[in-house]
């Protein structure tokens, strides 16, 4: 009758003996995991109020989540699963052959690749995208190695956001302190090049002496005028060689004479007329206020990278702690079997279905 019955269902028969297999392994011989939980945000010093934008409202603070899932990534990296290796006995706790032969990893010895995927099994992070929260789950076959593994991961990821934050910053501050160091050079020796051309030319503001210059000739030559008109009212009633006519003449005559000497001081061939010392040194001014101006835009670019390095600490903060699993809450046995009696007993109804349809079909 059974023999019947098998040879007439085989599928049904096929899929009881599954059912039955897999649930013994649920309920009896599957190892007990423990599972450690813990709850983490990202934190850094904001030292500037957060700008509010239109695009802002729709992006969420995507800046926030992008450190989310770059922390998220590390967590579950091959190089972190090389420092839990070497601080923690991971392959020889989980390859323990107390444990279930598909729970273990089953080999000590495994290739790193290998590892690593039995280790994504293990540690499950996922990022809350409403509350922005960090939830880490670690499972491990006793308490105490799924506590310590969680808060390894925690220790290692706030070290590793910092340093990642860090290592450009300080990149950009070295970068500017060394041009802060090149132009305080240039700006000092600017402004010795511009001491130096005072020295040479005995004068400390040619721009002024020129002017000073143009107000004695403006002077010199008001006085010119007046002569050469009381001259001319004279030499109407007297005559060139009258006293009075012969001192205005002379004086006339000495007034031109200086103004000339005056006017040559500020132009001349010669190359040391006032107007082309006056055009050099507006050079070498102009020369130090632009040195000048980089050097201060320098040291205020520096000031604000290191601010903005201060900024870009990251702080995680535990909103909770690893927890020290008291019982196992995995493999939920009854649930994973009766799912899996659900979903066979599907298949092996579709199956059956198909059978008869093409058995139909044949007859």
């Amino acid at each position: 009758m059974l023999k019947q019955t098998i040879k007439k269902f085989p599928l049904w028969t096929a899929s009881f003996i599954l059912i039955f297999l897999v649930s013994v392994y649920w309920l009896f011989l599957a190892s007990d995991r423990y599972v450690s939980e813990a709850n983490v945000v990202l934190e850094s010093p904001q030292l500037a109020p957060p700008e509010l934008s239109f695009s802002s409202l729709f992006s969420g603070g995507s800046a926030g989540t992008n450190d989310m899932l770059l922390l998220r990534d590390y967590l579950l990296s091959v190089d972190m699963l090389r420092e839990v290796e070497q601080r923690m006995n991971f392959r020889q706790h989980f390859s323990d052959t107390k444990i279930d032969f598909f729970s273990r990893l089953y080999d000590k010895e495994a290739y790193l690749e290998e590892v690593h995927q039995y280790f994504l099994k293990m540690v499950s992070v996922e990022l809350d995208d409403y509350a922005q929260v960090l939830r880490i789950k670690v499972r491990a076959f006793s308490p105490e190695m799924a506590k310590d593994i969680a808060s390894f991961l925690l220790e290692r990821g706030e070290r590793h956001m910092n340093l990642m934050g860090q290592r450009l910053a300080e990149e950009q501050v070295r970068f500017l302190e060394k041009q802060v160091k090149q132009l305080n050079e240039r700006f000092t020796a600017s402004r010795q090049e511009l001491l130096d051309y005072q020295n040479i030319k005995g004068l400390v503001s040619p721009a002024g002496t020129v002017e000073s210059l143009n107000a004695v000739v403006a002077g010199l030559e008001a006085q010119l005028t007046d002569l050469k008109a009381k001259r001319s009212t004279l030499t109407s009633f007297q005559s060139e060689t009258s006293p009075e006519v012969v001192r205005i003449t002379t004086e006339i005559r000495s007034l031109t004479e200086q103004i000339e000497q005056e006017r040559s001081r500020m132009a001349q061939q010669s190359g040391d007329a006032l107007n082309v010392v006056s055009s050099e040194y507006r050079t070498l001014e102009l020369k130090v206020q632009f040195a000048q101006e980089s050097y201060s835009g320098a040291l205020a670019a520096l000031e604000n990278t290191r601010i903005e390095a201060a900024r870009k600490l990251k702080q995680v903060s535990v909103l909770q702690s690893p927890t020290l699993p008291e019982y196992p809450v995995e493999p939920e046995r009854l649930h994973n079997s009766i799912m899996f009696t659900v979903v066979v007993m599907f298949l092996s109804l579709i199956g059956h279905m198909l059978m008869l349809i093409v058995k139909e079909h044949r007859d």
